[in-house]
């Protein structure tokens, strides 16, 4: 018998704030986190917008000698992971005597690996590098350091799957739990936000155009889309088995019912109908859930012509007649990549345990494609007990998890 799967901890450093509490308020108020960036203009970027992600200040936390291993992804987990391991009221007492995992979607560490070939390039000499380059450049740089920096001694596993990373992630981290092979793992998503990670996105004119009006930008769904927005920061979470987490008084916030996954068998990069149908497919069928169930969807679309049209008719095809709600936080974030997955749990838990769905805030019109949804462009106050978010990603790997509230 499997065992059921909770949510005891979140913490989030993302443009629309720092805490849980900022980052509420900014997805109930509409509040976008783009900015136009000169310094992207003056490089020769096509598209200059990005999130407005906070540099963190890890100095009280974290030695000096420990920091020069962590890249800025890295940061932003720490900092992330620091707070939903007190959220979740888990302290080093508890870590050190029971075996907490780590799995943490990431896929890229562009800025810390250019840094340390620049250095050997211009000194001609490999230790010109510096002892921690090792450490940064490697994609499993966010787990290796946090494991090590809050000593957990489960899994220690990153996951790389392009844009799902985040929320394979935590797919992942649920079945190991759900079949006894941990108790806790902590899981999540980062996403560097220098704009070195994705310059090559922008070589293949996949970011937004609209003058410098950032706010209007990222516009997913809407007939006007031309591309994405590039964001950042980093988002965690603390998955318990459930008689583990009653046992030892967590505050327990929602279940996560279900986890739907496939490949698309296709394109590199341009997606297909099928596959994400299939991912929603499987996730409702292994969560035994009926459609109507959910009450909201958090939808993947990235503000793509071809992404968003696709995954409003695969939404279509999986739920028929009935007019889910649909919204894509990434309106208000731009696409947050690796961490996506992560943190659009975090979002959409937010709204449903507020009683509110955050509106896709630069959804005006829909084109024929994307009209065979329901997308909701404003804040509505709405409760519902149930939603789903979908995750897609380069290679078609696709990525649906069902949360449910306690």
């Amino acid at each position: 018998m499997q065992r059921r799967v909770v949510i005891t901890g979140l913490g989030i450093w993302s443009c629309l704030g720092t805490t849980l509490e900022e980052v509420r308020q900014s997805l109930y108020d509409g509040k976008s986190g783009i900015i136009c960036s000169q310094e992207r203009k003056d490089a020769g970027f096509r598209s200059a917008f990005c999130a407005d992600v906070p540099q963190p200040n890890l100095k009280p936390f974290v030695a000096r000698n420990q920091r020069q291993f962590m890249p800025e992804e890295a940061q932003y987990a720490y900092m992330a992971t620091k707070d939903a391991l007190e959220h979740a009221k888990l302290d080093l007492d508890y870590i050190e005597q029971h075996e907490v995992g780590i799995i943490y979607g990431n896929d890229s560490v562009a800025e810390a690996t250019m840094h340390a070939l620049d250095k050997f390039r211009e000194f001609g000499s490999t230790s010109a590098c510096g002892s921690g380059a090792i450490f940064q450049s490697m994609n499993s740089t966010v787990t290796m350091n946090l494991a090590c920096l809050f000593r957990l001694k489960g899994i220690n596993l990153t996951a790389s799957a392009a844009c799902a990373s985040g929320s394979q992630s935590v797919g992942l981290a649920a079945l190991l739990i759900q079949n006894g092979l941990q108790d806790c793992v902590i899981c999540g998503g980062a996403q560097e936000a220098n704009m070195y990670g994705v310059a090559s996105f922008d070589g293949i004119q996949s970011f937004a155009l609209r003058g410098d009006d950032a706010v209007h930008a990222s516009r997913p769904f809407d007939r006007d889309r031309n591309g994405l927005v590039p964001g950042g920061g980093a988002a965690t979470l603390v998955l318990e088995d459930y008689e583990s987490a009653v046992r030892r008084g967590a505050p327990i916030l929602a279940e996560i019912v279900s986890w739907g996954f496939s490949g698309n068998g296709d394109h590199i990069s341009t997606p297909n109908v099928a596959g994400p149908a299939r991912s929603l497919e499987l996730c409702l069928k292994h969560g035994n859930v009926n459609p109507k169930e959910i009450g909201y969807i958090n939808a993947h679309a990235t503000s793509t012509k071809i992404g968003d049209s696709r995954e409003a008719q695969a939404i279509a095809q999986i739920f028929g007649d009935y007019r889910v709600p649909v919204t894509s936080t990434k309106s208000q974030t731009g696409h947050e990549m690796w961490m996506a997955g992560a943190s659009e749990i975090i979002y959409s838990l937010l709204m449903m345990k507020n009683d509110f769905i955050a509106g896709s805030i630069n959804f005006e019109n829909p084109d024929d494609e994307t009209a065979c949804i329901n997308v909701v462009p404003k804040t509505i106050d709405a409760h519902f007990d149930m939603f789903l978010s979908n995750s897609f990603g380069f290679g078609g790997t696709n990525s649906t998890l069902i949360i449910k509230n306690l």
